[in-house]
């Protein structure tokens, strides 16, 4: 049984070299949270006593503005992040699609860059094979599968990435949005492909800005604001507050709970 649980789990990244500007942009380029000086090392807090358990069947949308921490806890889940305080126990295979670029050479022709990302993805050579006729057509790219990838466009590249990633079968994916260089045709060619993607999967967990496609592959959400989870809920629920930028008055969230 698929399962994730995270006890208070706080996630910490120190600047050894607080003048050094390119290591700035490297790191605030890739997490979120808000930087704590009370240390003898300046420290991004990115995640703050996070406390989270899913289980088979969940389907998990995090919202919150850029940097509130939602890509790093999906580093968290998918192992690629330890926290520095608390645990996070996950059970079973992951599958991690943060950016849909990684795992594709420049050099290399679309259906070479097909098991390339594959083998990335956790997919055996053997299996993507069986799965090369089916992402081709799915992308529409024909003869440019024949090219190198620095031939491409940036909507064909996430097309061939796309296809790749809504073949695999997942027991826990983790997603994070990248979709939003295609055509509008082929986004919701795409969509129906996602959300079979994640009727296949046990758990999801996806962080989006995309407010409709949250509504089609998730039920439950979480807020996220500067590393720590400011609300939990469904997801009419937590958008409503998130929109507003306002939790629920006490009153009113006792009487929703009640309600459930």
């Amino acid at each position: 049984m698929v399962s994730i649980i995270v006890r208070d789990a706080s996630v910490d990244f120190p600047i050894f070299d607080a003048k050094s500007r390119s290591l700035k942009k490297i790191v605030f380029g890739k997490v979120g949270g808000k930087i704590e000086t009370d240390h003898r090392v300046p420290v991004i807090a990115a995640l703050r006593d996070i406390t989270l358990s899913l289980k088979e069947g969940d389907r998990v949308g995090l919202v919150g503005h850029n940097g509130a921490g939602k890509s790093t806890l999906l580093r968290v889940l998918a192992g690629i992040y330890e926290p520095n305080r608390g645990t996070a126990a996950v059970r079973g295979r992951v599958a991690p699609v943060f950016d849909l670029g990684v795992g594709l050479d420049q050099e290399m022709t679309g259906l070479e860059n097909i098991l390339i990302r594959g083998l990335y993805l956790g997919v055996s050579r053997k299996q993507m094979e069986k799965r090369v006729d089916d992402i081709a057509d799915f992308t529409e790219l024909g003869d440019f599968l024949h090219m190198p990838l620095r031939t491409y466009s940036t909507g064909m590249r996430v097309r061939l990435a796309l296809g790749v990633v809504t073949s695999i079968d997942p027991e826990i994916l983790i997603l994070d949005e990248g979709i939003g260089a295609v055509d509008a045709a082929f986004l919701a060619k795409a969509k129906q492909r996602l959300i079979e993607l994640v009727k296949r999967s046990g758990i999801l967990v996806f962080a989006s800005h995309h407010d409709e496609l949250l509504m089609e592959l998730c039920t439950s959400a979480v807020w996220m604001d500067e590393g720590r989870m400011k609300m939990t809920g469904s997801l009419q629920d937590v958008f409503t507050a998130y929109r507003s930028g306002k939790l629920p008055e006490p009153a009113a969230a006792e009487e929703l709970e009640r309600v459930r």
